[in-house]
């Protein structure tokens, strides 16, 4: 991760609760970016609707270009402890490729989360596509060695072992800290479903020298 450091992030004057107002409303407008995204991969309508559709989403991205800063998304915080990556692949609330993800901390330190992948994340035919089920478990196992935030954690090796292929629809997937020695976290995690994990993962995740500072933000958490 050459390169990084806490200048890599972007401080913003916003107090949370405007964070979290746009949040919701990008919430609602990407949830239909991803339908759409969904039926252009499943529809069989004929050529004169296809091309009504085309030039509804050509008007819908003019309206969208009008005020769009290039460049990526970035990560952002606030003064308030709160951090912001709207544009992250598995967890950005204005990203549709994201399915998105919403991690939950349990009380014995299990990190888990349940989400719908569709048509948009598939492999083998009826199948999650491998990569994507790495993708997820990636930012899964990073959130978790980041032990609820109180480290900034970067990945460093990731084995993966696909047991069997993971059917499209409801996915389940867990992790939890196996070992921390130092500035390394060790972490285990599986995707899957009803039928036993499809894909078990161990990862082992750093904190960067520069972010043992202890003035950088660790809310930040995982930079998968």
């Amino acid at each position: 991760m050459s390169g990084l450091s806490m200048s890599s992030f972007s401080f913003e004057p916003l107090p949370t609760a405007e964070v979290e107002a746009a949040e919701e409303r990008f919430t609602v407008f990407t949830d239909e970016v991803r339908r759409l995204m969904d039926l252009t991969i499943r529809s069989t309508v004929d050529e004169d609707r296809l091309s009504q559709a085309e030039a509804l989403i050509r008007q819908a991205a003019d309206l969208l270009a009008e005020s769009a800063p290039p460049g990526p998304a970035g990560v952002h915080y606030n003064d308030q402890g709160r951090s912001w990556n709207w544009g992250n692949a598995v967890v950005g609330v204005r990203n549709a490729i994201a399915p998105p993800v919403r991690l939950t901390w349990d009380d014995d330190d299990l990190v888990h989360a349940e989400v719908e992948l569709g048509a948009a994340y598939e492999g083998p035919p009826g199948s999650v596509h491998g990569g994507v089920s790495a993708l997820l478990l990636d930012h899964l196992m990073g959130e978790t060695a980041s032990s609820r935030h109180t480290k900034l954690t970067v990945t460093g090796t990731l084995t993966l072992r696909y047991v069997q292929p993971l059917p499209l629809g409801r996915v389940r997937m867990e992790a939890r800290i196996a070992e921390t020695s130092g500035r390394k976290v060790t972490v285990t995690a599986w995707i899957g479903n009803d039928n036993g994990p499809a894909v078990e993962a161990t990862g082992l995740f750093i904190v960067p020298r520069w972010a043992e500072n202890p003035e950088v933000v660790t809310d930040i958490g995982s930079l998968d």
